[in-house]
């Protein structure tokens, strides 16, 4: 058999993912490649991958697209490493520098904005741009609420908005997936996070960041109802930008 390809985020956030694969008998049947979001969403895209954990707003440009997993990169409230940054209160909020990184905060900073907090904002993805605020995720915001005056955790307020989780990764197939393969690949994802206080204690310690926190409290990884009605809500929002 061909073995699978699949590209996988390479953030804190999904090591008990990989640690999971990489510990299972999956190794032999699979190509896998570590990327940034949206570097995961273009191969899938692309065809260059089979399998991708990719940012949620990048399903709909997906051909065949199908979440082939019991598991993703999700949130009950708070997520803490999904932000938006601000040098002023989110009623004063008129310019927002979007992170190069992940389509899916940039288009939930849009919609909060927009939505929630009712604000007319102008967007850039220059990076050197004088901004009000800035969308910042992943391991780059860890530890650095303190250099804001303001810190929106985006997974906190879109549950102030709608009463649900969010999820911001999902993983997604382009084409039929053997059975077989999604059950083996299901048990070694729940194989790693079972093992997360273990992974802990290998990953290197962040200043100001409580990392087990974040790895058994703060991230949700079940692939829930709620998650999938948060998913087409989102999607939903995304279309009336």
């Amino acid at each position: 058999m061909n073995k699978i390809k699949i590209s996988a985020v390479s953030y804190t956030n999904t090591k008990p993912f990989i640690y999971g694969i990489e510990h299972s008998a999956l190794l032999d049947q699979i190509d896998l490649s570590l990327d940034i979001p949206t570097d995961c969403a273009a191969k899938l895209i692309d065809g260059q991958v089979d399998i991708g954990l990719i940012p949620v707003a990048a399903i709909p440009d997906v051909p065949n697209a199908h979440i082939v997993a019991d598991y993703c990169i999700g949130s009950v409230g708070a997520v803490n490493s999904v932000f938006i940054f601000s040098k002023v209160p989110v009623a004063e909020i008129g310019t927002v520098k979007l992170d190069l990184h992940s389509r899916t905060s940039n288009h939930l900073a849009k919609v909060l904005l927009k939505f929630h907090f009712k604000q007319q904002v102008s967007y850039t993805t220059d990076q050197a741009a004088e901004t009000d605020a800035i969308v910042l995720i992943g391991d780059r915001t860890f530890g650095r609420k303190e250099e804001f005056a303001y810190a929106y955790d985006m997974g906190q307020e879109w549950m102030n908005f709608t009463g649900l989780p969010f999820m911001y990764a999902a993983w997604v197939a382009n084409k039929p997936i053997p059975q077989a393969f999604i059950n083996d690949f299901n048990e070694a994802l729940a194989f790693g996070l079972s093992k997360r206080k273990a992974l802990l204690q290998e990953l290197p310690e962040q200043a100001n960041f409580d990392l087990e926190d974040y790895l058994l409290h703060k991230l949700d990884f079940e692939l829930t109802a709620k998650k999938r009605e948060a998913l087409e809500l989102f999607l939903m929002y995304i279309t009336k930008l």
